[in-house]
C-alpha cells in the first residue's frame, strides 16, 4: 500500500490547491519496527497476508418429527439455519530485510528501474523515484519468489546485483 501525503494551501477565494509531496511520495512501505532478535542497524519491512475465512451455513435439526402409532407423522421435524464463520487459515506476518535509508538513493533507485526494466518487469522512465509504477514492477519480480510486496527486500536487491552479497566465512 502506498501512502501520499497531500500539501494543501488554501486560497482567498476558500478553494484549496492541493499537491503530492514528493518526500512523501517516494517514502517507503518502511516500518520503523524490526522483528524480534533483528540485529541493531538492520531495517525491515513486513507484509500481512490476511486470514482466509469462511462462512459456514448449517440446517440444525431442533425437534424430531413425531409420529402416531400407524407411523403417520402428526408434527413435522423443526429445523434452525445456523450461520458460523470458521477461520481456515490464520493470518500471517511476513518480516523481510529490505536495503537501509542511505542505500536507496536516487541512484540506487534508477539502478532499480534499469535492473526491473532489462527483465521487462518495468516498462517507465529511469525517474530516480521509488513511484507507483516502479513498486509495481518490484512486485512482479518477488512474487514468484514467495514475497508479494512492492517494498524491495535486500535478497532481491541482492539477486537483481544491486546490493553486495555477503560471502560465507
Amino acid at each position: 500500500m502506498i501512502r501520499q501525503a497531500l500539501l494543501c494551501i488554501a486560497l482567498a477565494s476558500g478553494l484549496s490547491a492541493c499537491q503530492t509531496t514528493q518526500a512523501a511520495y517516494d517514502a517507503p512501505d518502511l516500518t520503523a519496527e524490526r522483528p524480534p532478535g533483528a540485529p541493531p542497524g538492520t531495517c525491515w519491512g513486513k507484509t500481512d497476508t490476511p486470514a482466509l475465512i469462511e462462512t459456514v451455513t448449517e440446517q440444525v435439526q431442533l425437534s424430531p418429527a413425531e409420529t402416531d402409532a400407524s407411523g403417520r407423522v402428526t408434527r413435522p421435524a423443526t429445523y434452525a439455519t445456523e450461520t458460523r464463520q470458521a477461520i481456515l487459515q490464520e493470518r500471517v506476518t511476513t518480516w523481510f530485510e529490505t536495503p537501509c535509508r542511505d542505500v536507496r538513493t536516487p541512484d540506487f533507485v534508477a539502478s532499480v528501474q534499469r535492473a526491473l526494466a532489462a527483465r521487462d518487469l518495468y516498462r517507465g522512465p529511469i525517474t530516480t523515484r521509488m513511484d507507483t509504477r516502479t513498486r509495481a514492477a518490484i512486485q512482479r519480480y518477488q512474487a514468484p519468489r514467495g514475497l508479494d510486496s512492492g517494498t524491495l527486500s535486500l535478497d532481491s536487491a541482492r539477486n537483481l546485483g544491486l546490493v553486495a552479497a555477503q560471502l560465507p566465512e
